[in-house]
């Protein structure tokens, strides 16, 4: 392999000679091989990187700080970051030592180099384009690395919401759909009260829609940024008006509204604003845990479990047993959400461990909440396509069950008490009759039209109070 020469305070590195990289990212991803994942695989972070080094080198040269021939070229080189090249060139593994300086200086490495090349130099020649004194210029990991995250989780989350809607109006969809098709309500996994399936997906989908704007609100605290703060929120080494310009500038290139904190020290070290979207991710994920449940156990069977409705059968579900399908989708949901709900412990622990004026342990928050929304969205995706559009429900067997439940008493005991419809749910129990015979043939205390007027699907469903 063909390498160059690159050398920094602490000796001299082999880098490939087509790399984009040098050597401080060679040190990283030398060091930290942790995951076996690199940025790379979160396209919309390299973006954000090159958003904010793009915001960086337009406030510096308007400043008059940075030459405008450097600072053009690295605009350049950013604009080709934002377009979606070289994400090859974006080595560093998510989780590292040192807050995030590996992927920083990934950033600023693969910037010198693209504006070197721009300029007519060649790969390394630094004295040129220098990815510390000109990329990097008045800037620090501790500003930089938490702007860029923040913008790259605004990106995802839209993306991720999107997914979370599309599930929802497919909830509505089979509401309306299932409408009238009348079920046993359960609780404590007994028999309750009748309802609609359609009642029921309607909640579902009314519950993620409630997701939706949980996650629309934690998104907001993702707009305040501490960029300008560099070290520790003093702003050393940057120049007089940066932050301002910086933060005004990079709002104006994404389109996006940011706020440059009050207090730059007090944002350099806080980590709130991601414990908040985790735990926004968290509650989705406990939501989402409970539906598949749900559908689980209404698919059980098909003839020795609750069988109230069909998932799409997607793959043969025994070696050993013939002809059993499972419950695929759901049970990986559910597994994703596990994951998600320990990713929030990590970034809240992670978050606790922050000392003094910077949290070092921000790459794991990183890597916990792109894992988080990336596996969820993929989750939330093959929940819509591949199981809640395909189901069908057993509408017969399910009106079967309620009508041969003791549950419906309920619906009579503002005709005839709570006393006596304990009674009689308990002779139906102990000796098997259905409710209809023991009220309306044995007792009479009903007539026949009487009780059909009780439990006519639109009163089993929309049960009318009677004084």
């Amino acid at each position: 392999m063909n390498t160059r020469t690159e050398k920094d305070f602490l000796g001299e590195r082999q880098i490939p000679a087509d790399a984009y990289y040098g050597v401080q990212t060679q040190r990283g991803k030398d060091n930290f091989n942790i995951t076996g994942i690199s940025m790379s695989t979160e396209p919309d972070f390299v973006r954000a990187f090159g958003f904010v080094k793009k915001a960086a080198a337009m406030a510096n040269r308007d400043l008059g700080v940075l030459e405008p021939t450097i600072a053009n070229a690295i605009i350049g080189a950013c604009d080709r970051l934002i377009a979606g090249e070289f994400l090859d060139q974006f080595v560093t593994d998510f989780i590292q030592g040192g807050a995030g300086t590996s992927t920083n200086m990934n950033a600023n490495e693969v910037i010198a180099n693209l504006a070197l090349e721009s300029l007519g130099h060649k790969k390394g020649e630094y004295q040129f384009v220098s990815p510390n004194d000109h990329v990097n210029f008045g800037q620090s990991t501790n500003d930089i690395y938490p702007t860029a995250f923040r913008l790259a989780l605004i990106l995802r989350i839209d993306s991720y919401s999107v997914s979370l809607k599309r599930l929802q109006m497919e909830m509505f969809e089979k509401a309306v759909e299932f409408n009238r098709v009348l079920k046993m309500g359960r609780t404590h996994l007994q028999d309750a009260v009748p309802m609609s399936l359609g009642q029921e997906f309607h909640g579902w989908g009314t519950t993620l829609g409630e997701e939706v704007q949980r996650l629309a609100e934690a998104r907001q605290f993702l707009h305040e940024i501490n960029l300008g703060a560099t070290a520790i929120g003093t702003s050393v080494t940057a120049a007089p008006g940066y932050p301002e310009l910086a933060t005004s500038h990079l709002s104006e290139i994404t389109g996006l509204t940011f706020i440059l904190a009050g207090d730059l020290v007090e944002a350099t070290s806080d980590t709130g604003a991601y414990v908040q979207l985790s735990g926004a991710l968290k509650r989705t994920s406990s939501k989402l845990t409970k539906i598949c449940n749900d559908l689980r156990l209404l698919a059980s069977g098909p003839r020795c479990g609750f069988n109230e409705i069909n998932l799409p059968q997607l793959q043969p579900g025994s070696s050993i047993m013939p002809g059993k399908v499972n419950p695929v989708i759901p049970e990986v949901v559910n597994q994703t959400s596990f994951l998600v709900i320990g990713m929030d412990l990590t970034v809240t622990l992670a978050a606790s461990a922050g000392q003094l004026q910077l949290n070092v342990m921000e790459p794991v928050i990183t890597y916990a909440l792109f894992t988080s929304i990336r596996t969820m969205q993929n989750a939330i995706d093959s929940l819509t396509v591949h199981c809640i559009r395909g189901i069908t429900a057993n509408a017969n067997l399910s009106r079967e069950k309620v009508l041969n439940s003791l549950g419906i008493v309920t619906l009579l005991k503002q005709h005839l008490g709570y006393k006596l419809c304990a009674d009689m749910a308990r002779e139906g129990y102990e000796t098997g009759k259905s409710l209809h015979d023991i009220v309306v043939l044995e007792r009479q205390l009903l007539t026949e039209e009487k009780w059909e007027e009780i439990f006519c699907f639109e009163n089993l469903i929309n049960p009318t109070f009677e004084a």
